[in-house]
């Protein structure tokens, strides 16, 4: 299969996670290590209830597949997960049971900002990530290096026009939540147990005019030190894990 129509996942957490939440998309697995370790014994096992064949390999070997990476010694060949579109965002939100969860990013165009954003989005059980086609990074090799794995389950649907597709959103019944450091109310104060968009702008300029528009109202990440902002990975960070802080405390009640 050439190169362009696989991607690797590396990491031993991250392809178990594979195994199990994907395993039609897991090609070939690659592992280095004796086979008396437990995980590698249940690793192995896993790939072979599934059908994916297991190579041994030296831990040069795998370097050449994923480069200088953590890789622990287990590299796994994937079938990318398919871009999305307008279409497959709307039909993906159809099939969802629970609230919806998305990140929206506007404007981000560093791939490593990118990548962690995704690695983000995916441990805070977000559904989807939105970004627009045009003056934002795209989901590249470097993108999914540095989403270790995450860039192969969480969907990103590129879209056309981002302020049109925030209007769409709105009309399904998402609250459309914006980012802002000039914001009056801080994010820590807003009830965020609800059917969510968050949206981020890019680290130099925020989110565009149209963008900002399109919001339902803004929040703010209060910052108590002499720095003005945060890397939008971060930010997205805090923002995913305080809504899903608030949805996990609204179940236990």
């Amino acid at each position: 299969m050439a190169e362009s129509k696989r991607s690797w996942v590396y990491g031993v957490h991250a392809v178990n996670a594979a195994l199990e939440r994907a395993p039609e998309r897991v090609l070939e697995l690659w592992i280095v290590g004796a086979r008396d370790d437990a995980r590698i014994r249940d690793l192995t096992a896993r790939a072979a209830q599934v059908g994916v064949h297991v190579h041994a390999a030296s831990p040069e070997a795998l370097s050449k597949l994923v480069g200088e990476v953590a890789h622990q010694g287990v590299v796994a060949a994937m079938r990318p997960l398919k871009a999305w579109d307008e279409h497959d965002l709307t039909e993906g939100l159809g099939r969802l049971t629970v609230d919806p969860l998305l990140l929206i990013l506007d404007g981000v165009t560093d791939p490593h900002n990118l990548g962690a954003c995704l690695r983000t989005a995916d441990a805070a059980g977000a559904h989807a990530v939105v970004i627009p086609k045009d003056r934002a990074a795209a989901v590249d090799g470097v993108v999914r290096k540095v989403a270790a794995g995450a860039a192969e389950f969480i969907p990103v649907a590129s879209v056309t026009n981002l302020a049109r597709t925030l209007g769409v959103l709105k009309e399904r019944g998402i609250w459309v939540v914006g980012t802002d450091g000039e914001a009056d109310k801080a994010i820590y104060a807003t009830d965020l147990k609800r059917p969510l968009g968050l949206v981020l702008g890019s680290e130099g300029s925020g989110m565009r005019r149209l963008t900002k528009e399109a919001c339902d109202f803004l929040v703010r990440i209060p910052m108590a030190g002499h720095m003005p902002s945060l890397n939008v990975s971060v930010a997205a960070g805090i923002a995913l894990f305080e809504a899903l802080r608030q949805r996990v405390d609204q179940n236990s009640h």
